[in-house]
């Protein structure tokens, strides 16, 4: 493998204080990176490595994605003039699908799971002579995403916790690796997940980690079945608080975020927001993860907010 070294596809995007009043914490900042031109922070390490697959030779690129890493691929793989085939599975909505599409890349459906469409990728990608480009499980994609915490501490704001949305762990392995570069290795973590879509803490109770029976909250992009390996070892070996939130937290932070910074964003990324009075509480300052997500828009915001349509 050649170590890529063009200009990379993802911004340094805002850091921003929490408006007044949004939280009971007193001090509270977000990383924007629901501002990256995929609409997700994915672009960082997706981008890492459709780039590094270009260098290699890669003439097309395959991705399994709920969405959020499909629009990262799609946006890569058209910036770099390469082919991009996504493998949605089929609880990620026509929308997500139609605005793929529009986006450059050929949509394909697979599995009622994200687990089911990654398996077809893979052999897609293979049939095809592809590169693959996994979502969450990758070193270079750790890398890419770790490139959140650079900007930050280049901005000169110390902070003495993180606190992110895990799905399938990508993000938390860049969060992790981004700390510990910069000597950070002591500021904990909060990981944050939803009710039904729990893959980290069901691997840090079974001291391994497992496969969920079935992914039953509303935050899709949340929809690993199994958190990456690497994830896991990075929760035993980093101070790291695993917790849970309700899909109804979750999304009436979205509304709340939406409402005091005019930014909509999924309900994999409310998670993060909805943690932060509950569970860091005894931290000075607190960074936030805003991760973003494409798949939100007003009218989804509404529904996700009617009480029959979520889990207290």
């Amino acid at each position: 493998m050649t170590n890529v070294s063009v200009k990379a596809l993802h911004q340094n995007t805002p850091l921003l204080r929490a408006a007044p009043g949004l939280f009971d914490h007193p001090e509270v900042w977000f990383k924007m990176d629901a501002l990256q031109p995929s609409g997700s922070f994915k672009l960082r390490g997706v981008g890492r490595l459709v780039q590094q697959s270009a260098a290699d030779g890669a003439k097309a690129i395959v991705c399994a994605s709920g969405g959020n890493a499909g629009f990262a691929a799609t946006h890569a793989a058209v910036a770099l003039g390469l082919p991009v085939a996504i493998v949605l599975p089929l609880t990620s909505s026509a929308a997500v699908a139609e605005r793929l599409a529009a986006c450059g890349a050929e949509v394909l459906r697979h599995g009622a799971v994200w687990d089911e469409a990654h398996a077809f990728a893979v052999r897609l990608a293979a049939e095809r002579g592809a590169a693959y480009v996994h979502p969450f499980d990758h070193p270079l994609l750790w890398a890419g995403h770790s490139t959140l915490v650079d900007e930050v501490v280049d901005a000169g704001i110390g902070f003495d916790a993180v606190v992110t949305a895990v799905g399938g762990g990508g993000l938390f392995c860049g969060i992790v690796e981004g700390l510990r570069r910069h000597g950070l290795g002591q500021v904990p973590v909060i990981a944050v997940e939803t009710e039904g879509a729990a893959s980290l803490h069901a691997a840090l109770a079974a001291g391994e980690p497992v496969s969920l029976p079935a992914i039953t909250s509303i935050a899709t992009s949340l929809g690993a079945r199994r958190v990456a390996n690497e994830a896991f070892e990075r929760a035993r070996s980093h101070p790291t608080l695993a917790v849970q939130v309700s899909d109804a937290e979750a999304t009436a932070a979205c509304l709340r975020f939406a409402q005091a910074h005019r930014v909509l964003v999924e309900p994999a990324c409310g998670a993060a927001l909805a943690a932060v009075d509950r569970h860091a509480r005894g931290f000075r300052r607190v960074l936030v993860e805003v991760c973003g997500g494409m798949g939100v828009s007003l009218e989804l915001l509404r529904s996700w907010t009617e009480p029959a349509t979520i889990k207290a």
